[in-house]
């Protein structure tokens, strides 16, 4: 398999997932599950899922689709449509898989995957993390992880409208 047929099998649908996730299970892994738009890469993003991915050794990542985004951001995002923003995270090594969903929350594919950890900014309680209730009436943990200062896809989307006026 070459490289881009490596990256674009990383990206399946909740029924491919829940079979993969059942054998890594099987086969000892400790499942990582987290979420996001992931419009505009940066810095904070790259580090936000490279020490997400250290508190496993498979690392799953829910993707909002552009209609799921148009909802929570608005009508101006996301800014790449969903198969570029999948490609592109699905590139990163230590992403393991790539799932898109269109509901406005992650709940049915953290409820179906059931990862052993569950992952969030810091920006969240622990509390009001979506299918936190779930992980952790599973025997899973939930844990959150800072953000690098001044970055954020929004900040982005502020600079670039102030610079093309």
């Amino acid at each position: 398999m070459n490289q881009l047929e490596t990256i674009l099998h990383k990206i399946v649908t909740l029924e491919e997932a829940a079979k993969i996730v059942a054998s890594w299970k099987q086969a000892g892994e400790t499942i990582v599950f987290t979420n996001g738009c992931f419009d505009i890469i940066h810095k904070g993003h790259v580090y936000y899922l490279a020490q997400a991915r250290e508190l496993g050794t498979r690392l799953i990542l829910g993707l909002n689709t552009d209609e799921s985004i148009k909802k929570l951001k608005g009508a101006d995002r996301p800014i790449k449509e969903l198969e570029s923003r999948a490609l592109t995270i699905a590139s990163f090594e230590y992403i393991d898989l790539v799932i898109p969903f269109s509901e406005d929350t992650p709940l049915n594919l953290i409820s179906t995957l059931l990862p052993d950890v569950l992952v969030k900014g810091s920006d969240y309680a622990i509390e009001n993390i979506v299918g936190a209730k779930e992980v952790l009436a599973n025997g899973g943990k939930v844990k959150t992880i800072d953000f690098v200062d001044g970055f954020s896809t929004t900040n982005y989307f502020k600079k670039i409208k102030t610079t093309t006026k």
